[in-house]
């Protein structure tokens, strides 16, 4: 095999690892990592716009928080996590068109186990920065309703951003033999939950609607929707909403980091509102760029 990368300058870039900065090909964790042994980290998506880094702060509070709630015994500092940040985006030369993958792991283990008294090198933090542009077509992706329901607080809570994620792609797998983008997921009541990768919100008679955070992770692109809402005089209600719904809004769109604001034209062959992104879609896209544009940690270089 002889993969193509998607962006070409990826193959040079530099990850950092462990507290090192290493090229792409000798960037490793250990096999006894407990990433490796058992999805056991907590990561986050981020993205680099005009020498900023948006809303560094909240992806790093919900890091610390994650990391919390899965009783890592050592947390690294924020100042620690932003200088390894500020390092590699400065190796890679990236000031814009940037996404970042941080990762936190429980760090590397005595013995292969689940068992976190094993992990006794303390935690190891990776940023893995690329140039990446939104994932999804900003005009608009296809989705299905997924046979795989999200997992409620009961199992496993979804506010913690945890890198177990196999509930998510098993999703994506439905998606990918469909022929579409992703797959919508419900709770285990029947009610929208999020996509495999992103936050929902519909429109219907000019109300924003989007479901509790109560099955889904409480994306931090959907918390700066809401303020644009808010701010924007733009009705909005968290809500359950069910599967007709979504075949009856208006508009549809999801949101996240990786894929920012995409428009959604079908959700299981039903065509959402006219078949294409509608005005308050754009709208918010349009609100949404405006805010990356001049938003954001400045970069130190």
């Amino acid at each position: 095999m002889s993969p193509t990368l998607p962006d070409p300058r990826n193959a040079q870039i530099f990850v950092h690892v462990g507290g090192e900065l290493l090229p792409r090909d000798q960037a490793k964790v250990s096999v006894f990592d407990s990433s490796v042994q058992g999805g056991d980290a907590v990561w986050e998506g981020l993205r680099v716009y005009n020498g900023r880094i948006f809303q560094l702060d909240a992806h790093l509070d919900r890091m610390v928080d994650s990391a919390k709630s899965m009783a890592f015994s050592e947390i690294p500092s924020r100042q620690t996590i932003k200088t390894a940040i500020f390092e590699t985006l400065r190796a890679n030369g990236m000031r814009d068109g940037a996404h970042i993958r941080l990762t936190l792991t429980r760090g590397k283990k005595i013995t292969s186990g689940m068992n976190p008294q094993l992990n006794q090198y303390g935690p190891c933090l990776i940023v893995l920065a690329e140039w990446k542009p939104p994932v999804y077509d900003q005009d608009g992706i296809r989705l299905i309703t997924a046979a795989i329901r999200r997992n409620p607080p009961q199992c496993v809570d979804s506010k913690i951003h945890h890198n177990n994620l196999i509930n998510n792609i098993l999703a994506k797998i439905e998606a990918n033999l469909a022929g579409v983008d992703d797959a919508v997921m419900l709770d285990i009541y029947g009610f929208v939950s999020e996509t495999n990768a992103t936050n929902i919100f519909i429109v219907k008679r000019g109300q924003l609607l989007t479901p509790h955070a109560d099955s889904c992770l409480p994306g931090i692109t959907r918390r700066v929707v809401m303020q644009l809402a808010q701010a924007n005089a733009i009705p909005l209600q968290e809500r359950n909403i069910s599967i007709s719904e979504l075949y009856s809004a208006d508009e549809m769109f999801t949101t996240g980091t990786m894929g920012e604001l995409a428009p959604v034209l079908a959700v299981d062959g039903r065509t959402i509102g006219d078949g294409g992104a509608g005005p308050l879609t754009r709208q918010l896209q349009q609100l949404y760029q405006e805010r990356t544009a001049h938003e954001g940690e400045v970069l130190p270089f």
